[in-house]
């Protein structure tokens, strides 16, 4: 074997492409990042009679003019490593749509084989395809293939490396007519770029021609940097704008699409597609989208699928959380019991096992909901969502593609901001997508809940459920409120129209979804266990030091002498065990006690005390400070932090009733404090993973603008409901 070929794997989102890349590759796989953006790059290897394939998962996208960082990888992948064939994975149920990113790929010169996939699904639709004319009139190879079944494949791979052989990487550009004014425009604009060889090293003359008419960022800023050539081009491409508004109220970019779905349905009208009139009925997809969209029923039958989706997480995904939760408990005790005590053990116990494993600790349940998420994507009931919800968030400045990112985040109790805000990464527009990732964090992610749950059960113990459907709807109020607002001040600019195909409902297939799901939960252990690792060991050495001074050691340990020997005094004349407990209490208070001395003695204790005076008209005092600073690591961090704050030593978020009592018991915490403290949690600062992440996708200064503004507003609110609140 001394040949390898790169084949390039394209397609809309939907038609089947990864499920043929899984087909062909195995496992035989690797995952990583497109350079410099934060789309997954998958790619494999296969082996076709001595030839070794490499073949690149390219991400699922509608056209190459890049609107999404999927689209610009896409693209940037085709141009910059020239692979040697492209197979363009279309849906042959809605042909004439599939085909807009093919022409694409055959105007940039591309070599590209079509692989009709889904052929089973036309047929049962009575239609009938002429695959050997489709390739004819676009003279290149296409392929039939159903790539669930892996039906095609290989006649598809053996099409690839011949074509691929035959070509090497290059093929004549496709030319299409796109009306009088635009081909006058592009003849002058392609001239030109041949004359001077601009960006013509990798690029079709014309296509770069193409896009300065489609106003395309990206290769207009590659041209400037290019040569002076650019400023004649975009002064060509304005003047051609301004000539279409004026005689046809259109723009060059709408026009371009026109006459390319013009072109595409010229060819299927040449005998390419084929219906029996006598067996037309209606779909099935959209037969059952009469019901699943309508009006009425849709956003009930939405709320049921959610509501069921997230019941069904929980009840079975907390089985395995527990076990991964008594795995964490039993490592720390056998690690307390291995080590002697001092510095490293509670290093060891209280820096990194129990800090990771409370985080690890829910990864069980993301999984789950993972899992469920891809049933539903895979589905395609994850697109009638957004269809349905697209109107309402439409009018807060969002798009009907927001409402994922919500519902990952939290939308419903439980999910996490981090995949939230990935999540978003599938919005056209980087407007509505900076508006999604910076109001993502204001749901009831799971991490929230067990703050919410301690403060419920301490104040509104009749009113458990009420107030966490009130805490959760409002946390879709101010998500939603926010956004109006910084679509109206900071990130200003126009909706984007709400284009999603509704793919045709498909079963999924259990090896796409566990694909999917372990792509998806590894990302959260990858980034969450990494970074909180760290930030545990920060927060622990914050709340170890510099501990207590001498003296005030010497006084707790006088204190447990004197208790020690009453107790001992007690057992020598044979005291009822209930006398003697006392004495075991006294002993556990004096510990306690000397706990909460030496949080407040340490560089978490003074800090927090230096804000009392901030957060004191917010109801906050030193101690629960100490907990919201830690809250920036991980929300999971308040409840264990008050535990230890409150003289109570380590408490389980999970397990939290005794905090409670003593929250309620205390003299410095009131129901409207409590009131406060769920307003300041469910708004202020995202955790700190959640924050790189927005600065991966958004950028520091985005990321920066969430911690401050988000803190301000959750600041501001908590006093006047605490001011308030307290006056009535």
């Amino acid at each position: 074997m001394n040949e390898e070929l790169t084949i390039a794997l394209a397609g809309n989102p939907n038609s089947g492409k990864t499920t043929m890349f899984n087909a062909l590759t195995g496992a035989r796989q690797h995952v990583g990042n497109y350079p410099g953006v934060t789309v997954t790059r998958k790619e494999g290897f296969h082996t076709v009679n001595g030839t070794r394939l490499r073949i690149v998962d390219l991400p699922g996208t509608y056209s190459l003019t890049p609107y999404t960082e999927e689209e610009l990888a896409a693209r940037s992948f085709i141009i910059g490593e020239k692979p040697h064939a492209v197979i363009d994975v279309v849906d042959a149920g809605t042909l004439e749509r599939s085909l807009y990113l093919a022409v694409q790929f055959m105007e940039l010169g591309a070599p590209v084989v079509i692989a009709l996939n889904m052929m089973d699904e036309v047929k049962r639709r009575k239609m009938t395809l002429d695959s050997g004319r489709l390739s004819t009139l676009l003279g290149v190879p296409v392929v039939e293939t159903v790539a669930r079944d892996g039906k095609g494949a290989q006649e598809m791979i053996a099409e690839a490396v011949q074509h691929a052989r035959a070509h090497n990487g290059h093929a004549t550009p496709l030319r299409i007519s796109y009306g009088a004014d635009v081909d006058a425009a592009l003849d002058e604009m392609e001239r030109a770029i041949v004359a001077a060889r601009f960006l013509t090293d990798r690029l079709p003359a014309r296509w770069v021609a193409l896009k300065y008419l489609e106003k395309d960022e990206e290769i207009v800023t590659r041209g400037r940097a290019a040569g002076v050539l650019s400023r004649e081009l975009e002064a060509v491409s304005d003047r051609l704008a301004e000539h279409l508004r004026a005689t046809l109220n259109t723009d060059a970019e709408s026009l371009i699409a026109d006459h390319r779905y013009g072109y595409i349905a010229s060819l299927l009208r040449q005998g390419v597609v084929r219906k029996d009139v006598t067996h037309e009925r209606l779909r099935i997809s959209d037969a059952v989208d009469k019901v699943l969209t309508h009006a009425l029923l849709g956003p009930i039958i939405m709320l049921g699928v959610l509501y069921g989706m997230f019941q069904l997480t929980f009840a079975v995904g907390e089985i395995p959380m527990g076990y991964v939760e008594d795995g964490f408990g039993w490592l720390s005790e056998t690690v307390e019991a291995a080590m002697p005590d001092g510095l490293v053990r509670s290093l060891v116990v209280s820096g990194v096992i129990d800090g990771v494993g409370g985080v690890l600790g829910f990864v069980p349940l993301i999984l789950f909901m993972f899992l469920c998420l891809s049933v539903l994507e895979d589905l395609g009931y994850m697109a009638r969502m957004a269809y349905m919800l697209d109107r309402v968030f439409k009018f807060f400045g969002l798009h009907g593609s927001s409402v994922m990112p919500f519902i990952i985040s939290g939308g419903i109790p439980g999910g996490c901001a981090v995949p939230g805000v990935m999540a978003a990464r599938t919005l056209r527009s980087p407007r509505e997508k900076l508006a999604t990732i910076l109001t993502a964090p204001f749901m009831s992610c799971g991490a929230k809940v067990p703050v919410f749950i301690l403060l419920i059960a301490a104040f509104f113990p009749q009113h458990g459920a009420d107030a966490l459907f009130v805490i959760t709807l409002a946390g879709w109020a101010m998500a939603l409120l926010v956004a109006k607002l910084l679509r109206h001040t900071v990130i200003k600019g126009p909706a984007t129209p709400f284009l999603m195909e509704l793919p045709p409902y498909r079963i999924p297939t259990l090896r796409g979804v566990l694909i999917h799901t372990w792509e998806r939960g590894w990302q959260y252990i990858r980034k969450a266990g990494t970074v909180i690792l760290a930030i545990s060991i920060l927060l622990w050495a914050a709340m170890t030091f510099p501990g207590l001074p001498e003296d005030q050691t010497a006084r707790f340990e006088s204190m447990r002498g004197d208790v020690q020997a009453e107790l001992d005094a007690a057992t020598a004349s044979g005291a009822q065990a209930e006398a003697l407990a006392t004495f075991e209490d006294k002993l556990a208070d004096i510990d306690n006690l000397e706990a909460e001395e030496t949080l407040r003695n340490s560089i978490a204790g003074r800090v927090g005390t230096a804000f009392e005076p901030i957060t004191a008209p917010a109801g906050f005092d030193w101690r629960t400070n100490i907990a919201l600073l830690g809250g920036f690591a991980a929300k999971e961090v308040v409840v264990s932090t008050l535990g230890t704050a409150f003289s109570l030593g380590e408490v389980d978020p999970e397990d939290a009733d005794s905090l409670a009592s003593k929250l309620a018991e205390d003299p410095a915490f009131s129901m409207w404090s409590a009131v406060s403290l769920i307003i300041f949690t469910l708004l202020y600062a995202p955790c700190f993973v959640t924050v790189v992440v927005m600065a991966r996708e958004a950028g520091w200064k985005w990321a920066g603008f969430s911690v401050v503004f988000n803190t301000a507003l959750a600041y501001g609110l908590a006093v006047i409901v605490y001011q308030i609140g307290t006056r009535i």
